[in-house]
């Protein structure tokens, strides 16, 4: 550690620049955990502080370390389950002690999957292949809504085969295949390397872990592609796991061949949480949780009764709730406090599987067109106007993936989608009636 650098001192320097309160709930409880070289590790209480720090208090932060050390660090925030003995343990592009790069997250793992009715029989079936990959159920195919555990599950089995053997294990999405097939296609590459680079990625491992398969939907070389990938695999008995917002029998955007192949194996579907599986999810996330024990038994029965369908809704009520307990620091968080934290992110939430839906149909009310009109080709100036905004809309208040905007607007590629999102996001800063038109629109949506 820097011999010159004292977290008390630092500190002191924080609160001398920030008012009272907000030194209080943003730095009062930080800790030093390491300093290296190049990087210095920072605990927070929860997972909002990072967010919070990151985006409002970075510069701050590295303007007094740098004027304390003479140097600039890269500067980490990190909560209680990513240290361990004092080392950062949470890395999503660990390599395995084979070298290899997985990319997979190990914080999902088994243990830390909470199972019901609703999912159990996709994580006995997850547990069977990384006990036996490329045995049994191969490839196995997770279908379900988004927000309920699929990549959860994917990277459990990831993570198990990682630590119980030394087989090379690769998690990408569907858009991360697409991108690296692109790659060998561009005229400035020498396509001989970058397509021996390809094979040795995707052919050459043990197990593919594939996220969000249906993005592949249009892309009619890349599926070429991934059906050469899933022989190889396949007939050298590697192991193959994919997930999809649907079906194989659902997937008519892919080819006829893909979807047979995806069937050969062991299909299992994850349905959204029922009441009970919903109340126990929102207990394993808030356990551990400074402040777990001021929660009533009610506020999570509250919680469960109105975030019905995504595991993600429940982790967002989680953390709102928190992030209000840390501001206004309540002797209990009782059905009171929850409700009035909660009043605006239950209401007005939009991570339902229709979310897109709802915004198309929004704005083609606003803007009296259709929304086949937005999913068309047609580029006059109020149809392409209105698709913009719509486009934008969907990637500002969804979770959705350019990909998947694009696929949904008449499978537009991905630079179309882009140069929306870029378009409006620059004009509404100076258009005030454009700024108007978007407020009007949300106000129809929530």
């Amino acid at each position: 550690m820097e011999s010159n650098f004292s977290w008390d001192s630092f500190l002191q320097i924080i609160k001398s620049k920030l008012s009272s309160v907000s030194y209080d709930t943003w730095f009062k409880d930080t800790e030093l955990v390491n300093m290296t070289d190049d990087t210095i590790n920072i605990r927070v209480p929860m997972s909002f502080h990072k967010d919070f720090l990151n985006k409002n208090y970075y510069d701050l932060i590295d303007n007094v370390i740098c004027s304390m050390t003479g140097k600039n660090y890269d500067i980490n925030f990190v909560i209680d389950e990513e240290i361990v003995n004092n080392d950062i343990v949470i890395d999503s592009n660990k390599k395995q002690d084979n070298g290899f790069q997985s990319n997979l997250n190990p914080q999902y793992t088994f243990s830390t999957f909470v199972i019901g009715d609703s999912n159990r029989f996709a994580q006995t079936a997850a547990v069977a292949v990384a006990e036996q990959p490329g045995k049994v159920y191969n490839p196995l195919f997770i279908h379900g809504k988004s927000g309920l555990g699929k990549t959860h599950l994917m990277h459990a089995i990831g993570n198990y085969i990682v630590e119980t053997t030394n087989k090379k294990v690769l998690y990408v999405t569907s858009d991360k295949f697409i991108s690296d097939f692109i790659g060998i296609n561009r005229k400035d590459t020498e396509n001989y390397d970058v397509i021996e680079r390809f094979k040795e990625k995707y052919r050459n491992i043990d197990v593919l872990i594939i996220d969000d398969i249906q993005f592949l939907g249009g892309a009619e070389k890349t599926q070429q592609e991934f059906f050469h990938t899933f022989n190889t695999l396949y007939d050298s008995h590697k192991q193959i796991i994919i997930s999809s917002d649907r079906s194989p029998d659902d997937l008519k955007v892919l080819e006829d061949r893909l979807r047979t192949r995806f069937r050969w194996g062991l299909t299992a579907n994850i349905f959204p949480p029922d009441f009970e599986l919903r109340c126990k999810i929102l207990k394993d996330k808030m356990s551990g949780l400074e402040g777990a024990k001021l929660i009533k038994e009610d506020v999570i029965e509250y919680i469960a009764n109105n975030c019905e369908s995504d595991v993600r809704y429940l982790e967002g009520s989680i953390r709102r709730l928190f992030a209000f307990a840390a501001m206004y620091s309540p002797k209990e968080i009782n059905l009171d406090f929850a409700i009035e934290a909660l009043k605006d992110y239950i209401s007005s939430s939009l991570y339902s599987n229709s979310n897109i839906s709802k915004i198309q149909k929004a704005v083609a009310d606003y803007f009296d067109i259709t929304v086949d009109n937005l999913k068309s080709k047609k580029r006059t100036a109020n149809i392409n106007n209105a698709r913009q905004i719509a486009i934008y809309l969907c990637r500002m208040i969804t979770e959705e993936t350019t990909t998947r905007i694009g696929l949904e607007f008449g499978n537009r590629d991905h630079s179309t989608v882009l140069h929306a999102i870029e378009k409006i996001s620059k004009d509404v800063k100076n258009n005030e009636e454009l700024k108007n038109q978007i407020s009007e629109i949300k106000n129809k949506i929530f």
